[in-house]
């Protein structure tokens, strides 16, 4: 299809044949239609008032307005469809709530209603009725669920959620109601890190565990581990020693470098704050930090043994990646860190503040760690001189 003139072209023709010359030389002259020239000269005249007819804006105009009738009448059908399946799925009741919001934004009810295949009389009534006690106490469990998931830092989704409606509020309340509400509300939880392939590497001499996670009680095996995490300072590097039993922390130590003793720190706490944990195993991997001379000799002052996990097996310690992989995405890469003492700051108070107290787990049948263990010591207190639960 050839390219139409230019406006400029065709203003600089007219005017030549304004000047008194013919339009057939022009046409030849210029190498175009006369037939062309007549109907740019026909377009100007009425374009200026000079000859009745629609000007050239006008039937821009014309063609915007039919171009839009056309999109309107497609969106009509479209629309039109689209109700007939709402009305065949969703429940009067929604549909009467979608008529509430069209209202909102500007949309008559009747059109709205005769949209949506719902009466007026209906709509109305509905919305003059009062609130059922169902909707009462879906409103009163929305506004408890988004203090809950506040509280939690953003993190918790429908199944930690419904654990602390549950277990924390003594509310009795189903899964599909917590997972219903908190889509209605726009409330999710952070989604979980992608776990890698799982790896077929044999196990070690030294590894006493053998992904073999599961305890009985307290203080039997120990899981400790390195992350590192930058700041526009440099890096924030944090050791931690892990209960396996009851997921809580109980020895950490946070350095701007990873040398032997922030390992050895770190289970110098755990073996501090737990008081005797003679025979115990404390698993780590072959990083240098738990290879080291100083690190092996403070574990075999406590009566600790030691242990490696496999060599580039992520399930070789899969309870502290696990731990690691959860504070990377509820705290870690939810924001940029300016210095290694705010970043610090905010793993202690991840620690001691919201994983041992307050995060449910589901391993501990959604209880926190310190109230898993303050629930076991109180139903056998033989755990007692095990467990210290501080803070508690």
């Amino acid at each position: 299809m050839p390219r139409p003139y230019p406006p400029d072209f065709r203003r600089r023709a007219l005017d030549l044949v304004e000047s008194g010359r013919s339009v057939r030389d022009v046409a030849v002259s210029l190498g175009i239609a006369e037939s062309c020239l007549h109907r740019w000269r026909r377009r100007d005249l009425v374009d200026r008032g000079l000859k009745p007819g629609t000007t050239a804006q006008e039937s821009a105009e014309l063609a915007a307005a039919r171009a839009r009738i056309r999109d309107l009448e497609e969106a009509v059908k479209i629309l039109r469809k689209a109700a007939a399946a709402v009305e065949a799925v969703v429940r009067p009741k929604e549909r009467y709530r979608l008529v509430a919001e069209l209202y909102t934004e500007g949309v008559r009810t009747g059109r709205a209603c005769h949209a949506l295949g719902v009466s007026r009389s209906g709509y109305y009534a509905w919305a003059g009725r009062a609130p059922s006690p169902r909707a009462i106490r879906q409103a009163w469990l929305t506004d408890l669920i988004g203090t809950i998931h506040q509280a939690s830092r953003g993190t918790y989704g429908a199944p930690r959620v419904h654990a602390e409606l549950v277990y924390g509020h003594g509310i009795i309340v189903g899964h599909n109601t917590v997972s219903l509400l908190m889509r209605r509300a726009g409330l999710a939880g952070l989604p979980t890190a992608s776990r890698g392939k799982r790896s077929k590497k044999l196990v070690t001499v030294s590894d006493l565990v053998r992904r073999d996670f599961s305890r009985s009680g307290p203080n039997q095996l120990w899981v400790t581990d390195i992350t590192e995490h930058p700041t526009r300072e440099g890096k924030v590097y944090c050791c931690v020693v892990l209960d396996a039993w009851s997921r809580r922390v109980v020895g950490w130590a946070i350095d701007s470098t990873q040398r032997a003793d922030l390992a050895t720190n770190a289970l110098g706490m755990a073996i501090d704050s737990r008081g005797s944990a003679a025979g115990a195993i404390i698993h780590g991997d072959h990083g240098t930090q738990f290879t080291s001379w100083t690190f092996t000799e403070r574990a075999r002052r406590a009566g600790l043994l030691p242990s490696l996990g496999t060599i580039g097996d992520p399930y070789g310690n899969v309870v502290i990646e696990s731990f690691w992989a959860r504070m990377q995405t509820e705290l870690l890469n939810r924001q940029r860190w300016d210095t290694r003492v705010e970043l610090a700051n905010a793993i202690f108070e991840y620690i001691e503040g919201f994983h041992n107290r307050q995060r449910r787990h589901s391993a501990l049948h959604w209880r926190t760690p310190i109230e898993f263990e303050t629930t076991a010591i109180n139903q056998a207190p033989a755990l007692q001189n095990a467990v210290q639960v501080t803070g508690s």
